[in-house]
C-alpha cells in the first residue's frame, strides 16, 4: 500500500539531493507548470491566484539565489529578467492581466533550455553556481 506522504517524501529527497544545476532546472519547470495552469483559469478563480503566487515565489527564490561574484554581468541580466517576471506576475494578480503569464513562460522556457544545454556541456555533472 502506498502512503500518500511517501510520494511527497520521495520528491523532497530527490530535490534535496540533486546537484545545483538540476535544482535550477526543476525550479524553472515548476514555475512553468504553475503558470501554465494559471493560464487556463480565470483571474477571479482562487486557483489562478494560487498558481501565479507559487510561480512568483519560485522566481523570487531564483532571484535571491543568484551568485553575483563569478559573473556579475550574467547575474545582473538574470536578475533583471526575474524582476521583470515578478512585475508581470504582480500585474497578473492585481489587474488580472494574463499577458505577463505568457511572457514569463517564454522567458522561463528559454532559461530552462539554457540550463539544460549547460548540463549537457558539463556531461550532466551539474556543478554550476547560479549565474556562475
Amino acid at each position: 500500500m502506498n502512503h500518500p506522504n511517501a510520494a511527497a517524501a520521495y520528491r523532497t529527497e530527490q530535490f534535496e539531493n540533486a546537484p545545483p544545476l538540476k535544482i535550477l532546472q526543476m525550479l524553472n519547470e515548476g514555475a512553468i507548470r504553475f503558470l501554465r495552469v494559471a493560464e487556463t483559469k480565470e483571474p477571479s478563480d482562487p486557483a489562478y491566484r494560487d498558481h501565479v503566487r507559487r510561480a512568483e515565489e519560485i522566481i523570487s527564490e531564483l532571484r535571491l539565489s543568484l551568485d553575483h561574484g563569478p559573473n556579475p554581468e550574467l547575474s545582473a541580466n538574470l536578475e533583471n529578467l526575474y524582476l521583470f517576471m515578478q512585475r508581470e506576475l504582480s500585474r497578473a494578480l492585481i489587474d488580472g492581466e494574463k499577458e505577463g503569464i505568457g511572457a514569463s513562460i517564454r522567458i522561463l522556457s528559454t532559461l530552462l533550455e539554457g540550463w539544460k544545454s549547460v548540463n549537457l556541456a558539463e556531461g550532466g555533472a551539474g556543478r554550476l553556481d547560479h549565474a556562475g
